[in-house]
């Protein structure tokens, strides 16, 4: 029997897919994220930040050229690479580790953590997730806050579409999603069709509610757990656009 290496374990899948979910528009508004990220976490000059799951280094890079020490962690190395690389031409010091975040812990090593860009829900056994948030918490010193985003499930569920069509530069990018199990699972198919040749991707992952995140969050051990709608800190509500929370570790 062959089992399949899961989608976010292939390098494969992560090399295909970079020019697509790290274009220039994401690449350019990490620096307004990290604006929210500084304010949310009420981060002092200097602190030691962990960006657990920080892919090429778009905020990496943004946190260490405002002056704070961070640590970059994630399991591709080409990524890694690349951040390593811009870090080195921009005379920036950055700690990047390769390894799989259920497994990355250093305890009481940070004064934050940031989570960004759904980067969080990977794995099909949910316990997974659960030690993911375990390991954030015990990285923490006592009082250090954590900062995720990501699509949540309300706003997913309230917007969703079955396929999203667009063309860029002569290539079309045609992205179908279904929605399996209780509605909490999500499968996406990503089709590229540049020069006549037609690639496709796939990808799933969990989408968390709100109520959900804050409670896993506090099984994890954060004593207080706050929701936003946006960047901007509106309240989780009917107009949220995205997931946000802020965890704190007490």
């Amino acid at each position: 029997m062959i089992v399949e290496t899961p989608w976010h374990e292939q390098d494969r899948f992560w090399d295909r897919a970079a020019p697509y979910i790290f274009d220039p528009a994401h690449w350019t508004a990490a620096s307004a994220e990290i604006d929210a990220a500084v304010r949310f976490l009420e981060l002092k000059p200097g602190a030691g930040v962990l960006d657990l799951g920080c892919g090429p280094g778009r905020h990496s890079l943004e946190l260490a050229r405002r002056g704070y020490r961070v640590t970059g962690v994630d399991r591709t190395q080409k990524f890694l690479d690349y951040a390593a690389a811009s870090a080195a031409t921009e005379k920036l010091g950055i700690e990047l580790v390769i390894e799989d975040m259920r497994l990355f812990r250093r305890p009481g090593a940070f004064d934050a953590a940031i989570n960004l860009y759904t980067t969080f829900g990977y794995f099909a056994d949910q316990a997974d997730d659960r030690k993911v948030l375990e390991n954030l918490r015990a990285s923490l010193r006592p009082g250090g806050s954590l900062f995720m985003e990501m699509m949540g499930r309300e706003v997913l569920l309230r917007d969703f579409k079955e396929e999203d069509r667009s063309e860029v530069d002569g290539i079309t990018f045609i992205e179908n999603r279904r929605l399996e199990g209780d509605g909490s699972w999500l499968a996406h198919r990503w089709t590229v069709i540049r020069d006549g040749r037609k690639e496709e991707l796939s990808l799933s992952h969990r989408i968390y509610s709100g109520p959900d995140l804050a409670s896993m969050l506090g099984a994890a051990g954060f004593g207080s757990v706050r929701l936003y709608g946006n960047f901007s800190g509106t309240p989780y509500d009917q107009n949220a656009v995205k997931l946000i929370a802020v965890a704190r570790a007490e």
